[in-house]
Formats: structure tokens, sequence, C-alpha cells
């Protein structure tokens, strides 16, 4: 069996995708079809270490788990071709793998594997099921025949597919990777340093992040990987994006950013040497109850154990501010923040307007970028980077950068995308810190905060298109020219019309 391409791959578990399609709501097909994905992926690759243990120590020794300490022991009857022989109730014995493959790796694949249901026969038929099994026997997807983090980037691809398909849906777990390597390219993040996402999605900014490290020559292994995510769903594939990465280490929990956040060290927030985010835009009722006063439904808010809005309480209906607020607190001394977030963030008033004010006034606002519209599923908004700095170099003291890089994109159907080139534009113009034309502005805090502390780049870059200069007597002379142009066509008109005899 020869391996595969990245192409072919790709190719080949699209082809799996397709399967389901029309046979099971799209928003729900995509944990089937990685679930099963990941699971055959670690048999495979137990498969490929037990032959070469088998040989040293026999077939029987070769069952014990202890002699598996770099991949996921699969126990006994729990192998792929134990739910390829099976012929009836497929997803219940896909089910009963599943828990015993997770016990037999507890913890580190809890709540992964057994929270998928195979066996839910309202939405999956046994011969739907054997179906994508039948499919995915096609080829093998141990390490002999898949080279080195392909399976890993196919399962991102695979995810940003479905992001495709669910359309709105989709922007809720998955980030435009053209984004995310522009987040990462602006931050440079190092081995030995701490990366965290506090509203990590599937994962990607995290491993984009360390992939960055290891393109730089460094050892991706010595790089500190931590998100949290509040939906179940979107935690599993998060939580199997970081193992087919190589990632087992990373640290993944569930739960509420806001109201329970999970890194924690002697009783408060963890810190962290880079936060890379793109929460959700606009979050309503972030760390408030609902309660019936007189009557009435009233939102009452609930107190910040963790102190992280000490520069002002965002209002119910946005969270934005209340996540970046998040991200400072969650910072050390010279750490950065690189987040996503609604052009909003740059002009609301209000209790925004004051947050905005007080991160200006700290003057760790590094820089703000622009972006073009309709580059997320899930909204046709443009959106922007904030980057912050809690430790800016002295050339950049006092001063922020505006990047208005809104028309830098490819047009599409259904959605825009950054190019190659778009990205290296304005990651050279972040890295130069330049004032260009219609384009980018370093601005002094003092003239920020003649504007009332508003961020929107239309105040700080000239988007309107140059007028074209006009030079009279050239526009006399071309009406000159037209004229004499007028009077020769009459001329020949009168003489074909006195042939004619008129």
């Amino acid at each position: 069996m020869a391996a595969l391409t990245k192409q072919q791959l790709q190719t080949f578990l699209w082809e799996g995708a397709n399967i389901f399609r029309g046979k099971i709501d799209s928003g729900d097909f995509k944990h089937y079809i990685l679930g099963l994905l990941f699971y055959k992926r670690l048999s495979d690759v137990f498969d490929e270490e037990f032959d070469k243990i088998k040989e040293q120590v026999g077939e029987e020794l070769a069952q014990n788990k202890n002699l598996y300490a770099d991949v996921f022991f699969i126990p006994k009857g729990c192998h792929w071709n134990d739910i390829l022989s099976t012929s009836n109730n497929v997803g219940e014995k896909i089910n009963d793998v599943f828990t015993k493959v997770t016990q037999a790796n507890s913890p580190k694949l809890d709540g992964i594997l057994d929270k998928i249901d195979f066996n839910d026969k309202d939405k999956l038929s046994d011969a739907a099921i054997s179906d994508l099994v039948n499919h995915y026997n096609v080829h093998k997807l141990g390490n002999e025949f898949i080279a080195g983090d392909m399976l890993g980037d196919a399962y991102e691809y695979l995810i940003g597919k479905f992001a495709d398909d669910a359309g709105k849906k989709g922007g809720e777990f998955y980030t435009p990777h053209k984004v995310v390597e522009l987040l990462v390219k602006i931050l440079q993040p190092k081995e030995r340093e701490s990366i965290y996402d506090p509203a990590c999605g599937s994962g990607g900014i995290l491993i984009t992040a360390a992939q960055y490290i290891k393109s730089q020559g460094q050892d991706a292994e010595k790089v500190f990987l931590y998100g949290q995510e509040s939906v179940y769903n979107t935690y599993i594939l998060a939580k199997m994006n970081m193992i087919l990465h190589g990632f087992n280490d990373a640290k993944i929990e569930r739960g509420d950013t806001f109201e329970n956040p999970k890194h924690l060290q002697n009783g408060g927030l963890m810190k962290f040497d880079n936060v890379m985010a793109n929460p959700p835009w606009n979050l309503d009722d972030w760390m408030h109850s609902i309660q019936t006063v007189n009557g009435k439904k009233k939102k009452i808010e609930k107190e910040d154990p963790f102190n992280r809005l000490v520069y002002g309480r965002p209002p119910a209906s946005s969270a934005d501010w209340a996540w970046i607020q998040h991200m400072y607190a969650s910072l050390t001394p010279n750490g950065k923040i690189g987040v996503v977030m609604d052009n909003g963030v740059l002009f609301r008033g209000s209790k925004e307007a004051k947050v905005r004010q007080a991160f200006l006034e700290l003057d760790i606002v590094d820089a703000v970028i622009g972006l073009p519209g309709n580059l997320f599923a899930n909204t046709g908004s443009p959106g922007c980077i904030l980057i912050i700095d809690k430790n800016k170099p002295a050339n950049r003291k006092g001063k922020v950068l505006f990047i208005d890089a809104s028309k830098d994109y490819l047009e599409d159907k259904a959605q825009n995308h950054l190019r190659d080139e778009d990205l290296e534009k304005t990651l050279d113009t972040y890295n130069k810190y330049i004032s260009v034309e219609r384009y980018c502005s370093v601005c002094d805090l003092e003239e920020i905060k003649e504007n009332d502390y508003n961020l929107n780049i239309s105040r700080y870059v000239d988007t309107t298109e140059p007028e074209v200069p006009v030079v009279i007597e050239d526009i006399l002379d071309e009406l000159k020219d037209l004229e004499t142009k007028r009077n020769e066509s009459g001329d020949k008109l009168n003489e074909y019309l006195k042939e004619l005899g008129y």
C-alpha cells in the first residue's frame, strides 16, 4: 500500500464526509467523521508499534500496555479490524470500542471518543456507518503511510470544509487559516514560551502557533499550549486536533472562561507569554444571571472573583472588552496579545469607551489592523486585529500603528480570502512600523486623545479615493480636438447626402 500525498489524503477524507451528506444533519456529521478518523489513526499507529514489539518479545508479551509509552494503547478486541468485521449493530460495537479505548488511555482520552454516540439509530443507520468504515479501510493511516503533520493538517482541512458547509455556525469553531497565520506571525511565539487561547474553538490558533515555532528551526515540543472552550462538541474537536498533531500534552479545558476559568495557579489566573484568540464577537449575557424582579426579567451582574474587570465592566450586550481584559489579566509582565475582534471595539461609547481609554493610557495598544469584510463564516462584518504589548519597544512607546488592510483580499462567491501577498504586505508594514499614505499611519497618543480615544481606522488613515488632478488647458485642447472631429464628420455626412440627391 503506497503512501498518500497531501492532496490525495485530503480528497480521500472529504469523500468520506460525502458518504453522510444528505443522510444526517450537516451540523452533526462532522463529529462522527472526525471521531472515526481519529480512532483509525490511533489504531493504525498502535498496530505498527505492536508489530515491531511483537518481533522483539513475542505476541503474548506485546500485549503489555506498559510497553507503549509513546502511542495510545488499543486493547484486544478493540482494533480497527474488529469494527471492520462487525456486520450487525456496528454503531453499538463502535461505542463499546471507544469506551474501552478511552478507559485504557485515561485520563488522556477522557471525554473525547466516549462522548460520540454511534448507536443513535434515529440519526445513523448501520448501513451508513458501514459505508464510512469500509471507505476509511481503503488506506492505512499509520506513520508508515502518512508523513509528519500531514494527517493533522488534513484534519484541519476537514474542519475548514465543515465550517464552510455549516455557514454561520462554522464561525463558532473555526477561524480562517490566513487570519490565524497573520496573528501568529505578528506575535512571533518562541520555544519555551506559553501560548493561551481562552476561546480556542477547534484549536487552530494553538496548532498554527506551535507549527510556526517549528518552522523557525525551534523545538515545538518545548512550547506550552493552553486553551479553553465552552462548547462541548467543539472542545472534543480541539482535543483530537492536538493529539493528531502530536501535542498530547496540550492543556485544553472545557468551561465558561468568564465564570469558570480553568487555567489557574495558586488560586489566581495563570500568566502566559502569548495570548491569541478569536472569541465570540458581541457575546450577550456574559457573567450575568436572569432574575425576575417585580414580575419582570432583569439581568444581574455576577461577581468576578479574579478581579479581571478593573478598567471597567462592559455592558451585558457585548463581552468584547471583557475578553480583552481577561486576556490582559492572563499576561506575564512581558506578554503580548493578538486578538481578532468586531470593529465595534474600536469606537463604541459609554462603558466600552472608558475601558478603551484606560488601555490607551496604559500605552499597551501596539497596533490596530482593519481586515476585509466577509472573511468569516459566521458574519460578513470586516473585523479587526488588536495587538497589545505589555512591554512595547522604545520606538513604539506613545504611539499606535493603524493599518487599513480592508482592500487586500481575493473575492470569492461565498467568502473572501486573504492571499499570501496580502498577509506579507500587512506583516511587513507591522514590522516596519511606518506610515504609508492611504494605507497605514503611526499616530501619537496625543492625536488619539484629541479624537476622544476613538480607534476607528478611518480617523487616522485617509481611505478616500484621491481626486484626479484636472489641467484646464488639457481639457480645452481635448474639446477643440473633439469639435474638429465633429465638424469633419458633419462635412462627410453632407457630402453623402448631396450624392444621394438631398
